[in-house]
C-alpha cells in the first residue's frame, strides 16, 4: 500500500520538469510548494530563478497555483513578484486546498500536476484526488524537526519506489482512480 506515497515523477528541481511532457499528459495547471521546492526555508521571496521559471510555465500555457502549509503572511511576501494564485495554511495532505487550487484555475483534478519535495504531503495529497505528482530533491537540508524526523521514513518508501517502480505503477494507478473517485464526489 506504499503506492499511495509514490510520486509520477521524481526530479532533482522544477527547472527540470519538461513542460511540454506534461501538456501532452493533458496536464493544464501546476500546483507548488514553497519551502525547499521552489527556494530553501529560510529564503522569503521568490529569486530571479524562480520568477524567470514562472514565468516560463505560465508563457507554456500553464495556469500556476502555490499551497503551502505556511502561514498567510509568509506565502503573501512570497508572491508578491510571482503574483499567482496562492493558498495558505492549507494543511497538505488534505483535499481542500488542493481541490480549492483547481477550482481558481479553472481546471479538473486529472488536469492537475502537484510539485513538492515531501510524500507525506504533497505526493500523498495529490495521489489522492488522481493529481499527477513530481517529487522534487529538497533543496537544503536546514529544517524544521518535524520535517526532519518525516525523512527518515520517508527514504525508506523511496528506496522502495526506486527498487520497484515498474512494477507497482499500476498498482498505483489503480489505487489513486479509486482513491480519487471517493474523494472527488466529496468536493462535489
Amino acid at each position: 500500500m506504499l503506492e499511495k506515497f509514490y510520486p509520477d515523477l521524481s526530479v532533482d528541481k522544477v527547472q527540470s520538469i519538461n513542460l511540454e511532457v506534461l501538456k501532452k499528459k493533458n496536464i493544464k495547471g501546476l500546483i507548488l510548494d514553497i519551502d525547499n521546492t521552489l527556494v530553501a526555508m529560510h529564503e522569503k521571496e521568490a529569486d530571479k530563478n524562480v520568477v524567470d521559471w514562472i514565468q516560463k510555465v505560465k508563457d507554456s500555457g500553464l495556469k500556476v497555483c502555490i499551497v503551502s502549509n505556511a502561514s498567510k503572511k509568509r506565502v503573501i511576501k512570497f508572491n508578491e513578484n510571482l503574483q499567482v494564485f496562492a493558498i495558505h495554511r492549507a494543511s497538505k495532505p488534505g483535499s481542500k486546498a488542493l481541490m480549492k487550487a483547481t477550482r481558481l484555475m479553472d481546471i479538473k483534478a486529472n488536469e492537475t500536476a502537484v510539485v513538492g519535495d515531501q510524500i507525506f504531503t504533497d505526493i500523498y495529497g495529490g495521489n489522492r484526488l488522481n493529481m499527477y505528482t513530481i517529487l522534487v530533491n529538497p533543496i537544503d537540508r536546514k529544517e524544521i524537526l518535524f520535517v526532519r524526523l518525516k525523512r527518515y521514513p520517508e527514504k525508506l518508501i523511496l528506496a522502495k519506489y526506486k527498487k520497484n517502480f515498474h512494477k507497482s505503477t499500476t498498482k498505483r494507478a489503480q489505487w489513486k482512480l479509486k482513491s480519487a473517485s471517493i474523494r472527488i464526489k466529496k468536493h462535489i
